[in-house]
């Protein structure tokens, strides 16, 4: 019998506005999204800024976490804020880069912070494609990046992201340069011709573990740069797959989480931990994934380490998002729904707004 991850008809069934396309897509948008970055023009005074901070909620937020983990992985001098909600932290002046990234230009937290931000005097950029964003960048005079996407925020990661590190990396508060971004993405595109949806489950390592994760509970697991990557995985597996999925990340995991892994009983047989391993980890952290596993299997947890491969800490980040894509995609067709439905979200935003 055929997979339906091998079948074309039930993915065309199951997936009606195609959003593998735009999952497979994301090398040609990560170099759309740098190029339209390193054209905008910026106002002189954005190179004084020494620190920064970016808004953003759901697909659109997660460019700032993978944008602070890459600051560390890369010895930026800068720090990097990540704001997810209504409110700015008070230390963000006129020496802040504040990042306000909307696809939609509507998300009620993110339109919140950037008006304290605006009033704070901060250097601002709003990235977005249109909406209420849009309109205040063009009244109050602050920087915009606007873009075309149609379609889903969380696919949108080029723009969310790599945006992000062009800007940084052109004020000298990142050390990406060109290459390091034209070497992720080769390494992108072999990826796709890997995991892509037309090689079969027999040869698809991504395939292979959406059919582990199908019908169980996800717990993903990572470190340094991949530790919001795992936040990612939980967060598509949520939206593409449409179930539970928890996040975790190593060292921190190990100094609570062990004491629980026995219990409670029942969820024992429904567990899959997934453990994120790269190349660069500290030393004592690779050690600390092998213990990891070994006591997840002696409490009876089905647990596997993938290895999420990259030459540089830019690419493996994006090499792991990427997989992640693509196995959420997969547990998706395999639970028979429809990965890019947005309906429960929507519901809850006219619920919100009805509150009003």
């Amino acid at each position: 019998m055929t997979s339906p991850l091998d079948d074309p008809a039930a993915i065309a069934r199951l997936d009606p506005t195609s959003l593998v396309v735009r999952i497979a897509g994301l090398p040609e948008q990560i170099e759309q999204a740098w190029s339209a970055a390193s054209a905008l023009d910026l106002p002189p005074s954005f190179a004084g800024a020494d620190r920064v901070c970016v808004l953003g909620m759901g697909g659109s937020g997660i460019g700032g976490a993978l944008l602070r983990a890459l600051a560390v992985e890369t010895g930026a001098r800068a720090p990097v804020e990540v704001v997810r909600g209504y409110r700015l932290p008070a230390y963000v002046d006129e020496r802040s880069l504040v990042f306000a990234s909307s696809a939609s230009g509507n998300t009620e937290e993110t339109l919140a912070a950037f008006e304290q931000a605006m009033a704070a005097g901060a250097r601002c950029i709003a990235v977005t494609t249109g909406g209420r964003l849009a309109a205040i960048a063009r009244e109050r005079g602050a920087c915009l990046l606007s873009y075309d996407w149609a379609g889903e925020p969380r696919a949108a990661l080029g723009w969310s992201f790599i945006t992000l590190v062009a800007i940084c990396s052109r004020l000298r508060l990142l050390t990406t340069r060109d290459g390091d971004v034209r070497a992720a993405v080769s390494e992108l595109r072999q990826l796709r011709d890997d995991i892509g949806a037309d090689v079969p489950e027999a040869k698809n390592a991504a395939k292979r573990l959406a059919r582990r994760l199908a019908g169980r509970l996800p717990v993903v697991v990572g470190a340094e740069g991949l530790g919001p990557v795992a936040y990612r995985w939980r967060t598509q597996l949520n939206e593409n797959a449409k179930t539970w999925a928890i996040a975790d990340e190593l060292p921190e995991m190990n100094h609570n989480a062990p004491l629980g892994y026995g219990a409670p009983p029942a969820l024992l047989p429904l567990l899959h931990v997934v453990l994120l391993r790269q190349p660069s980890l500290h030393p004592r952290i690779a050690r600390r994934i092998e213990l990891t596993q070994a006591q997840l299997a002696a409490a009876g947890v089905a647990c596997e380490v993938v290895d999420c491969g990259g030459d540089s800490p830019l690419a493996e980040m994006l090499r792991a998002v990427s997989l992640g894509d693509f196995v959420s995609y997969y547990a998706g067709i395999l639970h028979g729904v429809d990965p890019s439905s947005m309906q429960a979200l929507e519901d809850l935003k006219r619920a919100m707004a009805a509150a009003e």
